[in-house]
Parts: C-alpha cells; structure tokens; sequence
C-alpha cells in the first residue's frame, strides 16, 4: 500500500510530471549539452551542475511516478460535514496542557507540522479520523505515551484543497 491520495492531489501530482517532462526536461538537457561543448569537463562547474539538476528533475518524475503507482484514492467529500476527514480543520482542546490548538487534516504528501497541517496518518490524525464535536480521542504518540484530546469545532478548510504538494 502507498501513499494515502486524494483525486485533487493526483491531478497535481500528474500536472507536475507532465510540467518537468515536457518543459524542464528539455530545458536541461539542454544546458548540460551546452556546458558540455565548454571542452574541458574535469573542472567545468556549468557541467556539473546542469547534470546535477538534470539528474534531480529526472529522480522526482520517477518518484512522482512511484506514488502514483502505489496510491490509495481517498475520497475528501466522503466525510460528513460533521465528521472529521480531509481536508477538514478541527479545533480541539488539550486538558493536559490547558489548551486549545486547531489542525488541517490533509493526505501525507501536503503535510506541513510545523504549520499545524498534520497528515492523516500521523498520530493525530488517525486518532481524529470520523469522529465528531464532542468526542474524547487518545493520541498516541509512542508505545509509552498517550494523551487526550476533545473535539471542540470541525469545518471545511478553505485552503486544503490548494495546498502544494510537498517536495522530496
């Protein structure tokens, strides 16, 4: 099994292999052709970096490819409004800590934790998933530690959808 997806991130995925195929791999083959015919290649820094980043476009495309391949379709409408899934933002409260914090809940392949924008798979995540306003949840963060949550909000993110992919 792969990567968890859903149809907006394969559309994304796929306008990404077809952008390095068409355009930036022309484009860079090129320019190791060109730094090429430079003659002497033993100390021709244009060389090597032209086929550096010729090498790095060509090793995305594969893994690109490979998620592609791999992927499990997640479907984001099929969550009911009031139930935690993708794309969703969920506010919860911490009584361990007192707190209050809100997540967007996206595939593995948007995930941004630094910014609060966990994966569907993390911890958290997959202690949230399909459940409602209300509901305790245990995260369990290793073998040895866990901790509660309560669901105070769930909505519809408004930037989900259009978040990036992430890059290697």
């Amino acid at each position: 099994m792969g990567q968890r997806l859903t149809r907006g991130d394969v559309a994304k995925i796929e306008a990404e292999i077809e952008k390095r195929r068409v355009e930036l791999r022309p484009q860079l083959t090129a320019a190791v052709a060109e730094a090429a015919a430079q003659g002497d290649r033993s100390e021709n820094f244009e060389y090597y970096a032209a086929k550096r980043a010729n090498g790095q476009n060509n090793s995305r495309i594969r893994y690109l490819q490979r998620v592609l391949r791999t992927a499990e379709i997640v479907d984001d409408e099929e969550a009911p409004a009031d139930e935690v899934g993708v794309d969703k933002e969920v506010t919860v409260y911490i009584p361990e800590d007192d707190e209050e914090d809100t997540y967007t809940l996206v595939t593995p392949i948007r995930a941004d934790s630094l910014n609060n924008i966990i994966s569907i798979e993390s911890p958290i995540g997959r202690a949230l998933m399909g459940h409602k306003v209300g509901d305790r949840v245990t995260v369990q963060a290793n073998a040895s530690y866990s901790y509660q949550l309560e669901i105070r909000a769930i909505r519809n993110s408004e930037t989900a959808g259009q978040m990036e992919i992430n890059e290697f």
